[in-house]
């Protein structure tokens, strides 16, 4: 890569961030201006349309970035926990919120415009979110403790439910910091750790002796 192309992707790379941080204070994506983000980065308005045709692009574009990156960290946590002994669940899910501490404006940008006011980036969550629902519906058929499963319908019900869940532990995590002073949160983010293990022994016991229901005869 020659300095110039460097040079400009670092340009751009800076724009995604400038909205990173926005949303991380709480700024809906659908009230951020062009001009904001220029004025941010120190960047003239003009600049921006050599990266992206307009603010929806530059959206899209930072939704598949945001989905890439968790992607990424989920399938960590179902290599490490999935296919481990329960022994190995406190482990997986301490370094899954070490990984949320690293990069929490990326979870912070999902999570709120998933159900934010741009109808175009919903619709591109929601779609990331199926994806990520569906590679791990079939990684599950891989499982031996779900190998009694009988419909493929079950798998994606239980992936659904595991990646709903890990929006939820990464949002939860990121509010920890919010809530209480240094002093007191490692103890309760101690505690929040030991609530979701607890909540992962739960389901998969249940998984474990789970039978689909017989249709109920007219």
């Amino acid at each position: 890569m020659s300095i110039r192309e460097e040079r400009k992707q670092q340009s751009r790379q800076a724009i995604m961030d400038a909205v990173l941080q926005l949303s991380s204070a709480g700024r809906a994506f659908s009230s951020i201006s062009l001009r904001e983000i220029s004025r941010q980065i120190g960047l003239v308005p003009t600049a921006f349309y050599r990266h992206f045709q307009d603010m929806d692009e530059l959206g899209l574009d930072l939704v598949d970035q945001v989905a890439l990156h968790i992607k990424g960290i989920l399938y960590q946590l179902g290599q490490a926990y999935l296919y481990q002994p329960d022994a190995q669940t406190e482990k997986a899910l301490t370094l899954f919120f070490k990984s949320v501490d690293q990069h929490p404006q990326q979870w912070i940008f999902l999570i709120a415009e998933r159900w934010g006011g741009s109808t175009i980036l919903r619709q591109a969550i929601a779609r990331e979110i199926d994806f990520l629902i569906e590679d791990l519906a079939n990684d599950l058929q891989r499982v031996e403790s779900v190998q009694h499963f009988q419909h493929a319908e079950d798998f994606h019900i239980l992936a659904n439910i595991l990646i709903n869940l890990s929006l939820n532990w990464a949002m939860s995590w990121i509010g920890l910091e919010r809530q209480f002073e240094a002093e007191k949160l490692p103890e309760q983010q101690q505690r929040f750790i030991q609530q979701t293990i607890t909540q992962v022994h739960l389901l998969f016991r249940g998984i474990c002796h789970w039978q689909r229901p017989q249709p109920v005869a007219d």
